[in-house]
């Protein structure tokens, strides 16, 4: 098997993602047929979306154990597998309590495709187009999120909410079979001498292919916790999931009841914003891959080796002016300009490209700083914490809604998140004077 099958490996996994997430992604969108139908109030609402994100919440750490162990290709298929079976069992549900029932169970199954799909991209892409990669994979959820925006409330006015189960899980079955018809695990590259920033001067991927029979120890663990590169990374991600699930919760909302747009055209404007997210995750990490290369190429010059922060910060920078961007959008939907249909859905839309966008350097960023044989754990456990935001953000920010009567509370509150972890990451330090080991010596 040549190393052209990993653009093959890429699209399998962009595509499992999308279709993992296309209904989950989708309940924002279907706000306001769900509150029609079903009676339900904003709090009500962003506890059905957080549903979905309950389990990951320990179900992350599961999977990436599992990752660790076994094959990547039975493990997401078998989590995407389970998220099409429960969404059309929950065709059956009888009302609100059983489909937040459902969405228990499509949250569990889905636990598994996140860090499955970054790991198994990580295996085949060496570090020169590893961001990248990372980028084109993460944009399977916006695209996902896109594609359900569009689809959905059509489905639900057609055919009523139920119908729109249906449609999910046949769409995460779909992706369930692409996955573990097409991964396959990469060649074993011949011992070759690394480059100073770690990388084979073919380009091979550092991380060890197949699963990592060991597993990660309590020292492994407390170490990762240690770790300022995963810990500024943690940071700026509970801000900015928090972000983008305020987006997807309460999008369609303001642009109905304060922009005046109808459900149709304020659905539209989200589908432009989860293209803009989809588009941001590639061209943000595409730019990160850019950043790391100039720094490695002035490192190599000036000190003849490269600190792994230092080849790292240009990913950390790209993240840091997206919450830069973030703060900015969130501040204009709180004056009186975030009535005015042009200007909120612009601002909405450059809330997607740097509100969803950011993931794409950011996952490849925690992916880099994992030490060989722990990517899986890695992963699950800085998506499990952020996972915590993923939970609570819905419900908190529904509820600042339906209390305060507006939306300036939610999006004031996610400013103030977001400038917070602005803070907190200057705080710990920039992670290329923080870590002082080589890539060598982390064992990349």
């Amino acid at each position: 098997m040549t190393t052209s099958y990993r653009w093959v490996i890429l699209a399998a996994a962009t595509f499992t993602q999308a279709a993992a997430a296309f209904f989950v992604q989708g309940l924002g969108a279907l706000g306001v047929h769900l509150q029609r139908e079903l009676h339900l109030s904003a709090a009500q609402l962003g506890l059905l979306v957080s549903a979905a994100q309950l389990v990951p919440l320990a179900g992350l750490l599961v999977a990436g154990e599992l990752l660790d162990r076994f094959d990547e290709r039975w493990v997401v298929g078998a989590g995407a597998g389970l998220v099409g079976g429960a969404l059309l069992a929950g065709t059956f549900a009888p009302g609100y309590a059983a489909l937040l029932a459902v969405l228990l169970v499509v949250g569990a199954g889905y636990s598994t495709v996140q860090p499955g799909g970054s790991k198994s991209v990580a295996s085949w892409f060496g570090t020169a187009q590893r961001g990248t990669a990372m980028g084109v994979r993460q944009a399977g959820l916006p695209l996902g999120a896109a594609l359900a925006a569009a689809v959905l409330p059509a489905t639900a006015a057609a055919f009523g909410w139920r119908a729109t189960l249906t449609v999910g899980g046949v769409v995460a079955l779909l992706g369930a079979a692409v996955f573990m018809g097409l991964y396959r695990r990469p060649p074993q590259p011949a011992a070759t001498p690394a480059t100073p920033d770690g990388a084979t001067p073919d380009g091979a991927t550092p991380h060890r292919a197949g699963p990592d029979r060991a597993g990660p120890d309590r020292a492994s663990r407390r170490a990762l916790l240690k770790d300022p590169v995963l810990r500024t990374a943690l940071l700026c991600g509970v801000s900015l999931i928090s972000v983008h699930s305020g987006l997807g919760l309460l999008a369609v909302l303001h642009l109905h009841e304060v922009a005046a747009l109808t459900p149709g055209r304020a659905a539209t404007i989200v589908v432009v914003a989860q293209l803009a997210g989809a588009a941001g995750r590639i061209l943000l990490a595409a730019y990160s891959d850019r950043v790391r290369a100039g720094r490695v190429r002035a490192g190599r010059v000036r000190a003849g080796r490269v600190r792994g922060g230092w080849a790292r910060s240009g990913r950390q920078g790209v993240v840091t002016a997206s919450m830069l961007a973030v703060v900015a959008a969130l501040a204009v939907l709180v004056t009186p300009w975030g009535a005015v249909p042009m200007v909120a859905g612009a601002a909405f839309v450059w809330l997607g490209f740097f509100g969803i966008g950011w993931y794409g350097p950011w996952v490849t960023l925690v992916t880099e700083a994992a030490p060989a044989g722990r990517t899986g754990f890695a992963l699950g456990l800085v998506m499990a914490a952020g996972q915590i935001a993923v939970v609570l953000a819905p419900p908190v920010l529904g509820l600042l809604r339906d209390g305060s009567g507006g939306f300036a509370a939610p999006w004031g509150l996610l400013i103030v998140l977001t400038c917070g972890a602005l803070l907190g990451t200057v705080r710990i330090g920039r992670p290329d004077r923080t870590v002082q080991m080589t890539d060598g010596d982390r064992c990349h």
